[in-house]
């Protein structure tokens, strides 16, 4: 089935070469070179994903991830130069879904685009509506309500979130995280299912002392949704693992 994608990218060759690659998947894809016009044409045209440059005149990639995430649940591929954990993290924390540095394969870009769209088509595909306590989503219309407060989630945010309320109160390692929610990318780091769960804990729970927590860490293994049945755990959010480093996922 083929995507509406929109490839921001202010090389003009790589852009022409990312659109051929999506366009021989039978996509439809337009080509910015600058991030206002990324906004703009994110906003006017709807994509199904986004294919993102980090460093573009104008406005960067980070900040058009940024501000297309305050309106915006569209799957959004950063292509990026910088290699460091601190860059990837970043990137995550605003909004991304997933995370491609220079020099890249374009049959990789293209299999991790596609990867992209199944778990959106995916998500969207199944109407259901997913309870716990005050908190509902809604996996056909990609809607996520707090006590009828709308919250703004990334498709990885949605997706393990999704995962973690079908039942709540089970725990799930990190690796059955990535293998139920990243599907088939490759090199996904534990830390990486850490920084959306972060980001989740941000817009979902409130802050201060005792205050209760929804995405509870369960030490050796795991995360797990606060079961509303039972008393929640409560204090300052620490991570897991505290004296093990960033390692691969498998």
């Amino acid at each position: 089935m083929s995507a509406r994608i929109l490839v921001a990218e202010d090389d003009e060759k790589q852009a022409r070469l990312i659109r051929i690659y999506l366009e021989r998947e039978g996509n439809a894809v337009q080509t910015v070179h600058d991030g206002r016009s990324a906004i703009d044409r994110a906003r006017t045209t709807r994509p199904d994903l986004i294919v993102l440059d980090v460093m573009m005149p104008q406005v960067d990639g980070l900040d058009v991830c940024r501000i297309l995430r305050t309106d915006s649940q569209v799957p959004i591929l950063l292509l990026t130069a910088r290699a460091t954990e601190e860059d990837m993290l970043l990137g995550l924390d605003l909004g991304a879904d997933d995370y491609m540095t220079k020099p890249y394969s374009p049959r990789e870009l293209t299999a991790r685009v596609r990867a992209l769209l199944r778990r959106s088509r995916a998500i969207t595909g199944e109407p259901t509506l997913i309870r716990a306590g005050a908190l509902e989503i809604d996996t056909a219309c990609f809607e996520v309500r707090l006590a009828g407060e709308l919250i703004a989630l990334t498709g990885k945010e949605f997706a393990i979130l999704a995962l973690l309320a079908a039942e709540p109160g089970r725990a799930f390692t990190r690796a059955q995280i990535i293998d139920r929610v990243f599907g088939f990318e490759q090199n996904v780091l534990e830390r990486t299912v850490d920084a959306h769960v972060m980001n989740l804990r941000r817009k979902l729970e409130q802050r201060g002392p005792g205050a209760p927590r929804m995405v509870e860490t369960v030490y050796g293994r795991g995360y797990r949704l606060a079961d509303p049945g039972r008393e929640p755990n409560a204090g300052p959010d620490r991570e897991p693992y505290p004296e093990r480093g960033p390692g691969p996922a498998r």
